[in-house]
């Protein structure tokens, strides 16, 4: 049964806890949204503003430089792993825990027990991240309130194993589509199996070789893969149409425009009678060679690594505020039915980031 009121004195792990029981998937982020809001409203040392869904609160201490530490609130669909368990060997398990409600508690913990930081702070909790771009609250944010996202260098609490993770990939979603002509599957030579002629699509997808990309010691593995196809009228029927949606991962050091031209060169030749695009967010270099982004690396010790899959470092990237991933989370459980996460290493995770900050 989830509660009304967060509890930001308790240890970040069983915040996790709190957090994840209270359900928040794409779209149902107004409750969570509210007892965050109400959380930060009693800390004197912050001010507090909302648009929407999402919740921004900064310190205004006059430090020379702005670290932003964000997260979003929501989860994928519940996937009956709710409520939240413990279990004897360390582990909380639930939907969220990993990505990220880990990481959304040591947000909170720092905003609630570092009230004179020694960088001034903007914690992001933002809502709609596992959904289509263009419904995402931190792009919401930067379009209505770019002030409120202002900083030197920001911090995306993603999961990333307590490990700093650089950049992001780019996503680019399309839908090749093939057409042909109906008729009776007794009479099929009367017709065009728009299925059929998805098959050269389809083999161009299996013969494909992902590039593997090395920037500023990081090496970035592509995807090319077919993640959808539609099709079929009835068992009866030839079909006249059929749908492949395919999903291309792309190391950042191309363009949004140069990730589309490739895919439309993978494919040329097949006989497709459109290419829509489905959903598109670039990439994000590494940038660890940044000044505060070398600083951070030093401080929370470990060897950086690349990540794998789109996150908001590409949002903060694009307003110029060099950005990275460090959060708890374990990024191979995020989304999974048996989704969990250490407490320990929530735990580890405040103690780094509290560490740099106090």
């Amino acid at each position: 049964m989830a509660v009304s009121k967060l509890d930001l004195h308790q240890d970040a792990a069983r915040l996790t806890a709190q957090l994840v029981d209270f359900p928040s998937v794409s779209g149902d982020e107004k409750a969570l949204a509210d007892a965050i809001e109400q959380a930060l409203s009693g800390l004197g040392h912050l001010t507090v503003d909302r648009h929407g869904n999402n919740i921004v609160a900064r310190t205004h201490l006059g430090r020379p430089e702005r670290v932003v530490l964000a997260g979003h609130i929501d989860t994928v669909p519940v996937a009956d792993n709710l409520p939240s368990r413990r279990d004897e060997d360390g582990f909380l398990w639930g939907c969220g825990t990993s990505d990220m409600k880990s990481g959304v508690a040591v947000q909170l913990r720092i905003a609630a027990t570092v009230p004179e930081p020694n960088r001034d702070l903007t914690f992001v909790f933002y809502d709609n991240e596992e959904v289509a771009a263009h419904l995402n609250g931190l792009g919401h944010v930067a379009e209505a309130h770019p002030d409120w996202l202002a900083g030197d260098f920001a911090v995306l609490l993603e999961p990333s194993s307590g490990q700093v993770e650089g950049g992001c990939q780019g996503t680019l979603r399309v839908k090749l589509r093939t057409s042909g002509t109906r008729a009776h599957s007794a009479r099929g030579w009367l017709g065009d199996n728009a299925i059929h002629r998805a098959a050269p699509i389809l083999a161009r997808l299996a013969a494909y070789e992902p590039r593997r990309v090395e920037i500023d010691g990081l090496e970035y593995r592509e995807g090319l893969n077919a993640v959808a196809v539609e099709g079929g009228v009835a068992g009866n029927v030839i079909p006249d149409a059929c749908t492949v949606t395919v999903n291309y991962r792309y190391a950042p050091d191309l363009t949004e425009e140069e990730a589309l031209a490739h895919v439309r060169e993978v494919f040329e030749g097949c006989d497709i009678a459109e290419l829509l695009v489905d959903d598109h967010s670039g990439g994000a270099l590494p940038g660890l060679s940044h000044p505060a982004a070398a600083a951070f690396v030093a401080a929370v010790g470990g060897a950086p690594r690349p990540k794998f899959g789109w996150t908001d470092v590409s949002r903060f990237s694009a307003l110029g505020v060099p950005a990275v991933n460090y959060g708890p989370g374990e990024p191979n459980l995020a989304h999974k039915v048996d989704e969990r996460v250490e407490e320990a290493l929530i735990l580890r995770c405040e103690e780094r980031l509290r560490a740099w900050l106090a």
